[in-house]
Parts: C-alpha cells; sequence; structure tokens
C-alpha cells in the first residue's frame, strides 16, 4: 500500500471533532450508491420490457420478410429454393395478406386476413405458441373441418368483440367482389372459428385472422399465387445484412424488410426513452459527487496542517493531490459497490417484491386487463450494470479533481504560521 492511499484511509476514518465530515461522507456514499441503484433497477426494467415486446412482435412476425413490388408472387416455389440458399436462412414459408370484414349477427369488425401454410408457418413463426384455444390443423383442407366450413382462428380480443367463440361460424367478406350490371357486389363467403390466439399486443389480438393459403388463394381469386415469403434466420439481429444480401440475390421486382424495419418506430422510442432515462438518473450520481466534492474541500482545510507536514517532509503537490483523489474515488467505489449489490438484488427479485407490495397494499400496478402482461419483465445485462458501475466511478473521480488540486497548491509556510 502507497502512503497516499494509506493516509486517504486514515482521513475517511474522521475524529469525534470531525463527525460532521463524516456525516456529510456517508450522506455523499448513499447518495452514489441510491443513484446507481436507481439506473440498474429502471434500465433492468426498461430491458425487460423491450425483451418482452420483441418476443412478442416475432411470435407473430417473421424475421424477414420477401415481396414483390408488382403484386402477387406466382413463381413463389422457384423463390423459396433461392431464398433457402441463402448464408443465415434456416426456413421459409409462403403467406397471403389482405383486408377484409368479418360479420357476426349484427356485429362487423374490418380485419386483416392471413393466408398460411400450417406446416411451413411452424417452422418460421412461433404463432402457435399464442394459441390459447384449437390447433393449426384446424386450418388444413384435411383437418377436422373436412367437408364442412373451412376453418379460421381469431385473436382473443376480436372473438370478445365479434362475441365468437370456438365452433362458431363467421363470414368473410372482400371489398374486391364481382363486378355485375348491378355493380360490384363484395365477395362473401363462411368460415367456422377453429382456434383463439392471444399474443399479448392489442392490435395483433384485435385485427388479425388466420385462414388455410389454399383457402385464402380460392377465396380472394389469387390462383397459385401469394403476397409473399417469410423466412426465419439463425441471427435474429442479423437481418439486416441478410436483408442486403437477399436483394442482391433475387434483384427487382422482389425486395426484402426485416423485423426491425418494419417495427423501427416503436424500436426506436424503447431506445430513446432507455437513454433519456440514463441521463436524468446519472444526475442522482452527478449530485452525490457534488457532496463529495463538498466533503474533500472541508477535509482539505481541516488537514491543512497535515498537508503543510507532508510538504515539509519531501511531500510532492502529485502526492498530495493523489491523497485527496484517492479519498473520493474510495467513497466512490464504496458506494457504487453497494448501489450495484442493492440494485441486482431487487431487480432480479423485482416480480416477487411487486407482488408482495401488491397483496399488502391492495393496489394493482399493472392489470393484466390493460396492460396484457402476465409477468412483471426485468433483464438485467451485465454490460448495463458495468457501464453504470464505470460512469459513477468516472463521476466520482471527477468530482475530486478541483479540491485535489487546491490541497496540492496549499503553502506550506501559510498553513503553519499560526501554529
Amino acid at each position: 500500500m502507497t502512503y497516499e492511499l494509506f493516509v486517504a484511509l486514515r482521513y475517511l476514518r474522521a475524529k469525534k471533532r470531525s463527525a460532521f465530515i463524516s456525516i456529510i461522507t456517508f450522506i455523499s456514499t448513499s447518495g452514489v450508491a441510491l443513484g446507481v441503484m436507481a439506473l440498474i433497477i429502471v434500465l433492468a426494467v426498461m430491458t425487460g420490457f423491450e425483451e418482452d415486446l420483441k418476443e412478442k412482435i416475432l411470435g407473430t412476425n417473421a424475421h424477414i420478410v420477401v415481396l414483390k413490388s408488382s403484386g402477387t408472387m406466382e413463381d413463389y416455389p422457384g423463390v423459396m429454393a433461392r431464398l433457402r440458399g441463402i448464408p443465415g436462412v434456416t426456413a421459409a414459408t409462403p403467406f397471403i395478406y389482405s383486408q377484409v370484414m368479418l360479420s357476426s349477427g349484427k356485429n362487423v369488425s374490418g380485419v386483416v386476413l392471413r393466408g398460411m401454410d400450417p406446416k411451413s408457418d411452424a417452422k418460421v413463426t412461433n404463432f402457435q405458441k399464442s394459441l390459447v384455444e384449437g390447433t393449426l390443423a384446424g386450418l388444413e383442407s384435411s383437418g377436422p373441418v373436412k367437408g364442412a366450413e373451412p376453418g379460421i382462428i381469431i385473436g382473443r380480443e376480436l372473438a370478445k368483440n365479434l362475441n365468437l367463440t370456438v365452433g362458431d361460424k363467421v363470414s368473410v367478406i372482400s371489398p374486391l367482389g364481382t363486378l355485375t350490371p348491378l355493380g360490384m357486389i363484395p365477395k362473401m363467403k363462411p368460415f367456422r372459428v377453429v382456434g383463439l390466439f392471444n399474443t399479448g399486443m392489442f392490435e395483433y389480438d384485435s385485427t388479425l385472422a388466420y385462414v388455410g393459403i389454399r383457402e385464402a388463394q380460392a377465396f380472394l381469386s389469387l390462383g397459385d399465387a401469394v403476397t409473399g415469403i417469410q423466412l426465419r434466420v439463425a441471427d435474429v439481429y442479423g437481418t439486416g445484412l441478410i436483408s442486403k444480401e437477399i436483394n442482391r440475390t433475387l434483384g427487382y421486382p422482389y425486395y426484402a424488410r426485416d423485423w426491425m424495419q418494419m417495427n423501427k418506430n416503436i424500436l426506436f422510442a424503447l431506445k430513446t426513452e432507455k437513454m433519456v432515462m440514463f441521463i436524468i438518473l446519472t444526475l442522482i450520481v452527478l449530485v452525490a459527487a457534488f457532496g463529495i466534492a463538498s466533503t474533500l474541500f472541508m477535509v482539505v482545510m481541516e488537514k491543512s496542517k497535515d498537508i503543510a507536514i507532508l510538504k515539509s517532509m519531501g511531500g510532492t503537490g502529485l502526492s498530495i493531490m493523489k491523497i485527496f483523489v484517492l479519498e473520493g474515488v474510495v467513497v466512490g467505489v464504496i458506494g457504487t459497490f453497494f448501489g450495484v449489490l442493492g440494485g441486482l438484488v431487487i431487480a432480479l427479485n423485482l416480480e416477487s417484491i411487486v407482488n408482495i407490495i401488491q397483496t399488502i397494499t391492495g393496489l394493482q400496478f399493472f392489470s393484466k386487463d390493460v396492460y396484457y402482461l402476465d409477468h412483471f419483465p426485468s433483464r438485467v445485462i451485465a454490460g448495463d450494470v458495468a457501464l453504470i458501475s464505470i460512469t459513477a466511478i468516472l463521476i466520482s473521480f471527477l468530482a475530486t479533481l478541483y479540491p485535489s488540486w487546491q490541497a496540492s497548491r496549499l503553502p506550506p509556510a501559510q498553513a503553519l504560521r499560526y501554529e
């Protein structure tokens, strides 16, 4: 241990006549700890919400969608074969996308109709995990609805709006109907509800309906064409590069869009909010750093005689500066340590803590009917904890520089003049 560190640690243990400085040091340490703890907890919750949202988005949508600018895609089997040969692509499935209306009794709702191949879609999306009633087999022509109305799977919220349950009939109406002398007559076809899904996102659960791809082609008069192809890739965060490779490989009129492009507004909002919260909560650590600086100023005034003696014994200005820098950094490190410890304990057990508080107070912080959350998401990322710790220690270090520099400039003769 260097003598600078030894002296700095001795100064932290204030005597009885310096109890006031000790209290300020404790407050400064607590401020750093609370700031670090708040940062870890808030960023863990925001990361948890972000990951939960991404999981819901990817549970319904594919990683990459390949479309044709000229409209429908007739030669999709050959395109799928080419796509499977691109590095990083693990599975592909065709899909149909169209806007229709669902009618049940007096209830009518506009929805997005998706035609899907149940067998290949299960390899591309996690939609099957969202089913709460029924199975994808109900959409197949060889499934349990053979010889009757074709099957349709709708969201739970849409089922509530239309007052439908599994087994009920619903009419699908396409505005692109048949042109007759009396005008355009909408095309209508009865379907039977064979399943309900719940993705946890209101927009999906209230506006999506799934049918078999053959039924969609027949109802929309597409022949053997599809709207596009959905892809699953090995690296979900590397879809941007794979999309560029697809565009180079297929060329015009085909183009690829990845899930980040299709949801860039909400992902950007989450990222911006997380960054802003980090900046705001860092101010707590900054306020605590002012407390560290104030403590050092008072210690310098109190230890002016000690500084003069050390300089008289050969201590340099740099070594004096090191003493007070180390004292402030030790305060910052101790505060950061306890802040990280407390933040990790709370963030890793946040759901249990929230449940206990809700049970004691009787308050419901996040109603499942409103927020569609079956758990309180919280995810701690080691990189965030490291960044927070480094930031807190760096702020503490910067707060020590000016008072330490002032201590190093103190003339020995002036300090010992009245001794």
